[in-house]
């Protein structure tokens, strides 16, 4: 349905809990290296609980051989430097959503060559949310605009296939 990319992760329990999020919601998790963890941390296994056998994973070495590998129809960078609000868009099926490390977010290369960079309003003056809660907020607003469905909506209405 959706494409979740977090790239180069720092916290092994936000991607524990972004792969319970992808398990439940049916999105895939693509995690782009370097990864500041290992695969079989402990601290990355507790916060996914029993989810990884639910979840998609998928590694890549860099964005580039993401994109080359899984050629998305839609990207979208979440960051705190975005013009548009998340809820704005109107998502389709297939949609891409790309997380910055925890410490730096989204590298500017990465925003520069992003149609569209996505932000969650915030108070002014407050940093940024937790990266788990930010693909959370952003996965369920794009999947409520389907219907909680697989269906792609326009601006105005949810469309049934």
């Amino acid at each position: 349905m959706f494409n979740c990319v977090l790239y180069q992760p720092e916290i092994p329990p936000n991607t524990g809990n972004i792969i319970r999020l992808c398990a439940n919601t049916g999105v895939q998790l693509h995690l782009i290296h370097p990864l500041g963890f290992k695969l079989d941390d402990k601290r990355l296994k507790r916060a996914g609980l029993d989810y990884h056998e639910w979840a998609t994973v998928q590694e890549y070495n860099s964005l580039p051989d993401f994109i080359q590998t899984v050629k998305p129809k839609r990207i979208f960078a979440c960051s705190t430097k975005g013009s548009t609000n998340y809820s704005e868009p109107c998502y389709q099926s297939g949609d891409t959503f790309i997380f910055g490390p925890e410490t730096r977010g989204l590298p500017q290369s990465v925003l520069d060559n992003t149609a569209t960079v996505i932000r969650i309003p915030m108070y002014a003056g407050n940093r940024s949310l937790n990266l788990s809660n930010s693909a959370a907020i952003i996965i369920y607003e794009a999947w409520r605009q389907l219907n909680f469905k697989e269906n792609a909506c326009n601006s105005t209405t949810i469309k049934k296939h």
